[in-house]
């Protein structure tokens, strides 16, 4: 395909994309967050990948300072994109969390009437956000014109839902999610919050004392959609979790022909919401268009 009449798909480095999917991420560009932990400022994704950040946090209880790529930084991206291909749809974090889209946004205003581009509120972070790009890349890849991937993208980001178990609050606290009496009587009680993303903010919704009924829940959420185009589990560290492995056995039983791969949340959710939570992303079907 020449690149002169073609798309390409950025977005930015709050996409934590599921093992497996390399074969795609040749096709989509990343503008990386700047991680801060311990006076060192890293590239998320290049310099410090999701493994040894969240052992760096674990092992030196850094609090990390999370920055979204700058308006100059997307500027640089962006006019070495207009010089390949015909047009440009970025898909950014949720506008509800960090300063990313804005930062597009004004650095698309000097392409307009030169190329086409588009950016995009994924109105999500992590997972979600990186199967919204992914499901854009496909497209690309299958030919569908500009104005009816941004048109698609649109409706899947109505589609895309996260819900996450977070065994420690401090995170939540440090970050305003949780205020910080509810966080105090949530460690004496031993209550564990559940978090989800609404309207493009993290919120605590509910609350259970045990991780089997963490367990229930988060299955309980899988069920509530009707027709589930993907499943992805997210967690704090690589290998073997004791909360993951009784996700997946209980999911296998309600969905015994779907498989729910497995992935590692990267610093930029950690630095939100701790080292320690378990999430499900879902992405829903689309049962009116033609996606």
């Amino acid at each position: 395909m020449d690149n002169s009449s073609s798309i390409v798909v950025i977005t930015d480095s709050s996409a934590h994309f599921p093992a497996g999917e390399s074969a795609l991420l040749g096709g989509i560009q990343i503008v990386p967050y700047q991680i801060i932990m311990g006076g060192r400022a890293y590239r998320e994704g290049i310099d410090l990948d999701a493994v040894e950040g969240l052992r760096m946090m674990a092992t030196h209880h850094y609090l990390p300072t999370v920055q979204p790529p700058t308006t100059a930084e997307y500027q640089a991206v962006f006019d070495r994109a207009a010089r390949q291909y015909e047009a440009i749809v970025v898909l950014t974090a949720s506008r509800e969390i960090n300063h990313s889209w804005a930062n597009a946004r004004a650095a698309a205003q000097p392409l307009l009437g030169h190329c086409k581009i588009d950016v995009i509120d994924s109105g999500t972070l992590s997972t979600a956000q990186a199967l919204l790009v992914l499901m854009a890349a496909r497209w690309v890849g299958s030919g569908v014109p500009f104005d009816e991937l941004v048109r698609r993208l649109r409706g899947a980001v109505e589609r895309t839902y996260s819900v996450y178990y977070v065994e420690t609050t401090e995170y939540l606290a440090h970050n305003g999610i949780m205020s910080d009496s509810h966080s105090i009587l949530g460690s004496m009680l031993a209550i564990k919050p559940f978090i989800t993303l609404e309207n493009g903010r993290l919120h605590v919704t509910e609350k259970v004392r045990t991780r089997i009924q963490a367990v229930e829940r988060l299955v309980e959420y899988a069920t509530e959609f009707t027709d589930l185009e993907t499943g992805v589990i997210v967690q704090h560290r690589a290998g073997h979790v004791e909360t993951t492995r009784m996700l997946h056995d209980r999911l296998t039983v309600e969905f015994p022909d779907r498989v729910f791969p497995t992935m590692v949340y990267g610093v930029s959710l950690a630095a939100l919401i701790g080292m320690d939570a378990t999430g499900l992303v879902i992405l829903e079907r689309d049962t009116l268009g033609k996606d």
